[in-house]
């Protein structure tokens, strides 16, 4: 039975490919990204095996395994998300035990192409070892069972994500919060070593000290039995592969239970009655178009997770800065900046959200220049008081208060910046994007090579027309002086503001070109 959902879910697979031109091409740059990674890492491996000391090969064993169990983790998140084209929902109805249901999903994630680079790097790895034969041999079920916890680690978080089949505000909730735990676990991670040696130690005494440390740990036990094997530590080897069965099974019961619940509990629908007069933000706003679009989006952001999502950079950044560099690092300072990077693309196919309710924007016949301004202010309301206190926060904390204008300016004019291009691109882009109570780990069916590039295009856009404000913003942290900062604040207020004025003019035009084009891509997209 296991076969045969492997032998459909790749059969889709194709089919699916012969369809989408496009997705091909990004299945084939999949391919050879996977391949390229495999073969430098292969030649890194050799060059170790061959003159590296045994010190250096346990060392990067165990920090080069434990960075791949955590980019499992971490990876959907990252990168593109989980492929949910089988999942414990979609075998529910069939006459599937738990047991079975679990070793297809492992078997679909194995034979995938970031579970065949993985095995095969767990196996090449392997050639460290050649110099000491027990420590190879026993090196294999060690390998095995590290790619098996990278695996089970992976689907266990990504269910988790789903909220274990609970209601939508459920499933969000814990979506989110699995979410935030995953992103930070990095920055933690970073900390904790900083103080393992006191936080006065180099780069290579943090890895030294992790390398003691992780062996202890699922991320890098199974990754640390054959270094121990190979110095000679029999007893070692042993409790180092205890940790690592123990922790497998400890990651194949919590995920079993966490299947069991969201295939025994599917999600059930929750409404909730509005009581006459309380019209939320829809009661505060200015009424006509403007009013009424502005409300919509500022509920969205305040209440949808699709865009709550995209806030949590804003912690995310100077966290992780300050604890590489400190709170007087550079990093940490331009953290702002790097959070209104972020958040300027947030909204650049902000009608994809819609989804078919689209249709309702168009029956009222809103003036395009209406629903861009209306979308702006609502983007607006949170991300500009957000990167405020970010900046003020941060330059606090780096004790050079002179420097506010400069991280508010720059700050400030690429946020604006980005407003005013999203203006003119969720008026002409459209995108497949995750439906509402949907996992962050979810793999949107129907993404494409192209329509995940159209992204860093939209960057790129914002990037150059930030030139001026970030020129001005790099040249005053060179060269001091209170001048800089305020000609910075200035002149991002003002360029970011133009290109406000004239995104949401263009946007307003196409919106009002394209409008009934637009529902028809997004009526086209695949669910």
């Amino acid at each position: 039975m296991v076969a045969t959902v492997l032998k459909l879910r790749y059969r889709a697979l194709f089919n699916t490919l012969a369809r989408r031109p496009w997705q091909l091409v990004g299945f084939i740059f999949g391919v050879l990204w996977g391949l390229g990674i495999l073969t430098s890492l292969t030649a890194g491996i050799v060059s170790l095996s061959l003159f590296g000391s045994l010190e250096a090969a346990a060392e990067v064993s165990i920090i080069a395994g434990s960075a791949l169990i955590l980019g499992w983790v971490l990876g959907p998140i990252i990168v593109a998300g989980m492929d949910t084209s089988i999942d414990a929902r979609r075998l529910a109805p069939f006459p599937f035990t738990r047991r079975q249901t679990m070793l297809a999903l492992v078997g679909t994630a194995v034979t995938g192409i970031p579970g065949v680079v993985t095995t095969l790097l767990a196996l090449i790895s392997l050639v460290l070892w050649l110099r000491w034969p027990l420590a190879a041999l026993a090196g294999i079920p060690a390998a095995v069972v590290g790619v098996a916890i990278c695996v089970v680690a992976s689907r266990l978080v990504a269910e988790l994500s789903g909220g274990f089949g609970g209601n939508r505000r459920g499933r969000e909730f814990i979506g989110t919060l699995v979410l935030v735990v995953a992103m930070l676990s990095g920055p933690l991670l970073t900390g904790i070593l900083a103080l393992l040696d006191g936080g006065s130690g180099s780069l290579g005494d943090r890895l030294a000290a992790a390398a003691d440390v992780l062996p202890w740990t699922p991320l890098g036990a199974a990754w640390s039995v054959a270094p121990a094997l190979a110095a000679g530590d029999g007893l070692l080897a042993l409790a180092r592969a205890g940790v690592a069965i123990v922790s497998l099974v400890l990651l194949w019961w919590a995920w079993s239970r966490a299947v069991d619940g969201a295939t025994s509990s599917p999600p059930h629908q929750t409404s909730r009655r509005v009581k006459a007069g309380k019209l939320g933000l829809f009661g505060v706003m200015p009424t006509g178009g403007i009013g009424a679009t502005w409300a919509r989006s500022l509920t969205a952001w305040l209440r949808d997770p699709r865009y709550i999502r995209q806030l949590l950079v804003v912690p995310i950044f100077p966290v992780l800065f300050a604890f590489i560099g400190g709170v007087d690092g550079f990093g940490f300072a331009a953290s702002p900046v790097l959070v209104a990077f972020m958040l300027a693309i947030a909204s650049y196919t902000d009608i994809s959200y819609d989804g078919t309710a689209y249709a309702t924007v168009l029956a009222t016949g809103i003036r395009g220049r209406d629903d861009r301004l209306g979308r702006l202010l609502g983007a607006a309301c949170v991300g500009i008081p957000l990167v405020v206190v970010l900046s003020v926060v941060t330059v606090v904390l780096s004790t050079d208060a002179g420097r506010l204008p400069l991280v508010l300016g720059a700050a400030l004019g690429v946020l604006l910046t980005g407003y005013g291009v999203s203006a003119v691109t969720s008026a002409m882009i459209i995108t497949p994007v995750a439906a509402p109570g949907d996992s962050p780990f979810k793999s949107v069916p129907g993404q494409t090579f192209v329509s995940g590039l159209m992204a860093f295009v939209v960057w790129a856009v914002i990037g150059v027309l930030s030139l001026p404000t970030l020129v001005l913003a790099v040249t005053g942290m060179v060269q001091g002086g209170e001048g800089w900062a305020w000609a910075t604040l200035a002149t991002g207020v003002i360029v970011g503001g133009g290109v406000v004025v004239l995104g949401v003019f263009l946007g307003g035009r196409t919106f009002d070109r394209s409008g009934p084009e637009l529902f028809d891509r997004i009526r086209s997209l695949p669910t």
